[in-house]
C-alpha cells in the first residue's frame, strides 16, 4: 500500500505527486534498487555520522524519540529518520534537530526522483534515499534511523556499519508481508518476525534488544552469532525495573533515572532500551544526567496523547489519541485505560490488512461503547459496519458513523474518548485539531 502525502508547499507537492504515481513493488524484494539509486547519488549512506538503527514491532518510534532527546540534551546535533508521518511528510526527516524545510525537501526528492526514474524504486526507497542525501549534506553528530517495515529488506538496511542496532518489542503485525512463505525462514510466526527484524544486525556492530520468548530469543541469538555481532539482551546483559523511578543496570554499573513524561508504563522500557543503546557503543558519549534530561524531554505524538485545546475538544471533550493498530499495541492501551478508573468511549478506524478482532479484544473490558468510522481517504479499510459487528461480538455496545466528527458528537459530554486503530487516522485527528508535530 502506498503512503500518500500532501503538502501546503507547491514545490513539495509536485514531488509528492510523483511519489504517489510510483508503481508498487509487486512482490519484489531485495535491496538492489535502493543500492543502485544510492550509488548514482554518490552513496550518501556511507558518509553519515554514527548511526543508531532501530527495528521492532512496537516501541521503535518511542525508543528513537528517547534516544534523540538524550543525545540532544548532551548538546549533540542529531539527524532522525522515522515513518510514517502523521500530518506532514517533513516529519520523516529531521536535520540536525529540525524538521526538513519545504525547500530542502523538494530539492532532495526532486534529485532522487530524477536520478532514479528508470530504476522502479518504491515510495519508501525514494524517501529513504532522499533522507540519506539530506543527512550527508548537513553536519551532525549522530543519526537515529527507524526501520520502516521488517528489517532484512527494509530500504534503511543499506547502512553498513552502525554504531549500534536495536530491536524493540516484537509482535504480530504486517503479517501479509513478513510471514510470506520462504525457504530457509522459520515457520513459527513470531520467530519469523524476529528473523526479519534481526536482518539489521551487522558484523561486529553491537545489537541491543528487549527480552523475548524462547523461540524469538533463539532466532536473534542465531543472527547475532552468524554476524559476529556483540549481543546485549535485556535480562542477560542489561535490565531495568520501574516504580517511582527507572532503575537501570548493566556491566557498566547502575543508574537511577526518572520516569518518562510520555504516558504509559511501557515507556520506561523504551527509555531503558535507548539508554542501553548509548551504553553499549563507543561512538558518542552521553552522561547519566543528560540521559535523565532526555527521558523527561522526549515527546512522541499520537501515542497515548491527550489532545489539547482545538476544534475537536471544543466544549470540554476529552480525547485520547493513539495510533497503535495491532494486538500488542492494544494491550498497552488497555493497561493505560484500566488506570483511568472510568469507562471510555472509542472511535476506531482500521486498515483492512490489520487484525481488527485482535486489536479490539484487549480493549473490550474498558470500553463503554465503540463507534466505527471509515479509514482515511486513500486507504483500504475495514468497513465501519464490519468493525462494529466485530466489536458487538466482543460484547461492546457498538455502532458506526460516517465521519470522525459525527462519531465524537455522539459521545456523552465530558466522557473520555479513545480515538485509535490507525496512524493515518491519528494524523487526520492531529490535523483537524491544529496539533501539527514539529
Amino acid at each position: 500500500m502506498r503512503d500518500f502525502a500532501i503538502s501546503d508547499s507547491p514545490a513539495v507537492q509536485k514531488q509528492l505527486d510523483r511519489l504517489a504515481a510510483l508503481s508498487l513493488p509487486q512482490g519484489r524484494i531485495g535491496l538492489g534498487p535502493v543500492r543502485e539509486l544510492l550509488s548514482r547519488l554518490g552513496d550518501p549512506h556511507l558518509s553519515l555520522p554514527p548511526v543508531f538503527h532501530i527495528a521492532g514491532t512496537n516501541g521503535k518510534g518511542s525508543t528513537s524519540a528517547f534516544l534523540r532527546a538524550m543525545l540532544e540534551a548532551g548538546g549533540l546535533l542529531v539527524h532522525q529518520f522515522t515513518s510514517p508521518h502523521l500530518v506532514r511528510y517533513n516529519e520523516r526527516i529531521r536535520l540536525a534537530g529540525d524538521l526538513i524545510s519545504d525547500d530542502a525537501l523538494a530539492d532532495s526528492l526532486k534529485e532522487v526522483l530524477d536520478t532514479g526514474e528508470d530504476i522502479g524504486a518504491s515510495f519508501f526507497e525514494i524517501t529513504t534515499a532522499a533522507a540519506f542525501l539530506a543527512f550527508a549534506r548537513k553536519p551532525a553528530d549522530a543519526c537515529v534511523i527507524e526501520v520502516g517495515l521488517g528489517g532484512r529488506f527494509d530500504a534503511t538496511n543499506v547502512i553498513e556499519h552502525p554504531a549500534c542496532c536495536a530491536i524493540a518489542s516484537l509482535g504480530m503485525d504486517h503479517e501479509r508481508f513478513l510471514l510470506a512463505p520462504e525457504d530457509g525462514a522459520p515457520t513459527h510466526p513470531l520467530a519469523r518476525i524476529a528473523f526479519e527484524k534481526a536482518g539489521i544486525i551487522k558484523p561486529g556492530c553491537p545489537v541491543v534488544t528487549q527480552a523475548y520468548p524462547p523461540e524469538v530469543q533463539s532466532e536473534i541469538e542465531r543472527a547475532a552469532m552468524v554476524a559476529g555481532a556483540p549481543l546485549h539482551m535485556r535480562g542477560a546483559d542489561w535490565d531495568m525495573t520501574a516504580a517511582d523511578f527507572v532503575a537501570y543496570r548493566d556491566r557498566h554499573g547502575e543508574l537511577t533515572l526518572p520516569l518518562p513524561t510520555l504516558p504509559g508504563a511501557f515507556q520506561a522500557m523504551n527509555a531503558a532500551l535507548a539508554v542501553a543503546m548509548i551504553r553499549h557503543q563507543d561512538h558518542v558519549s552521553v552522561t547519566s544526567e543528560t540521559m535523565a534530561q532526555g527521558i523527561r524531554a522526549a515527546r512522541w505524538p499520537a501515542r497515548l496523547q491527550w489532545l489539547g485545546d482545538g476544534p475537536l475538544t471544543a466544549g470540554g471533550a476529552r480525547v485520547l489519541l493513539d495510533g497503535g493498530h495491532n494486538p500488542d499495541a492494544a494491550r498497552v492501551i488497555a493497561d493505560y485505560l484500566a488506570g483511568l478508573g472510568e469507562p471510555v468511549h472509542a472511535v476506531v478506524a482500521m486498515l483492512e490488512t490489520k487484525d481488527a478482532k485482535g486489536y479490539l479484544e484487549p480493549l473490550s473490558p474498558h470500553l463503554a461503547s465503540l463507534t466505527a468510522i471509515p479509514a482515511p481517504e486513500g486507504h483500504e479499510g475495514h468497513t465501519p459496519k464490519a468493525l462494529a459487528a466485530i466489536a458487538s461480538d466482543l460484547g461492546i455496545a457498538s455502532g458506526h458513523a460516517a465521519s470522525l466528527e459525527d462519531a465524537l458528537q455522539a459521545v456523552p459530554a465530558g466522557a473520555p474518548v479513545l480515538v485509535g486503530g490507525s496512524l493515518y487516522l491519528a494524523g487526520e485527528v492531529l490535523r483537524a485539531n491544529g496539533e501539527v508535530p514539529d
